[in-house]
């Protein structure tokens, strides 16, 4: 079974899908992890600059940029775990310029789709619905007001020592917002199919409930 899991920025996704995985014991991928992989790579390498990606060299490099998960999760980039180090803000304002790029998404698109050949999976990410899985069995699409959102990604960085302000985390997911829905290639988008949840009032729980009937449901 395939359970797609997509939405924007800072709405949950992954939690959402940690717990359905773990819940239901399926394979849990954090597309979103992927992406950021490969956008730190490219800042420890100096392919991006000012905000600039240099694209012929990240595309010469793509193929033996080597991602993956440990057993806990963690994403790794050639084995090592940069679990933390992808969620600073930092890559955050990176991330959406690296991940709209189409041999980046090629790349990334061909693992997702192996590491799923021989499991029941729940992936989440921006267009697992639309492209990489659009035969899945249950699609959700997440999503909550962009205060709402950024609110608990400011208390995120907080509780990680990060020092930032409200606004600015505001700005940035707004940004990514935009880069997300508008790229050219894969953009977010909502399945016809996919169900909507909007968590902007919920608990953790009550998200977690609510998703839970709908994979039994679909399960039975």
């Amino acid at each position: 079974m395939k359970i797609a899991i997509d939405g924007h920025s800072s709405c949950g996704k992954s939690t959402l899908a940690k717990q359905l995985a773990k819940h239901f014991g399926f394979t849990y991928i954090d597309t979103g992890a992927m992406y950021r992989t490969v956008t730190l790579y490219s800042m420890r390498n100096g392919l991006i600059k000012n905000g600039s990606i240099d694209e012929t060299a990240l595309q010469s490099k793509i193929s033996g940029i080597k991602v993956g998960f440990k057993k806990d999760g963690h994403a790794t980039l050639d084995g090592e775990d940069i679990e933390r180090e992808i969620r600073s803000l930092d890559v955050s304002k990176n991330v959406s310029k690296v991940a709209a790029l189409k041999f980046v998404r090629k790349e990334m698109v061909t693992l997702q789709r192996k590491m799923s050949q021989d499991s029941s999976v729940v992936m989440d990410g921006r267009d697992i619905g639309t492209v990489v899985f659009p035969d899945a069995e249950l699609k959700i699409f997440v999503t909550a007001r962009d205060e709402v959102r950024a609110q608990r990604r400011y208390d995120e960085l907080k509780a990680k020592g990060e020092q930032t302000t409200f606004q600015t985390v505001l700005e940035n997911l707004r940004q990514r917002d935009f880069l997300d829905t508008t790229r050219d290639v894969d953009p977010l988008i909502k399945a016809d199919d996919a169900i909507l949840l909007d968590n902007s009032d919920m608990t953790l729980e009550q998200q977690f409930d609510v998703a839970r009937k709908l994979v039994t449901d679909r399960m039975e």
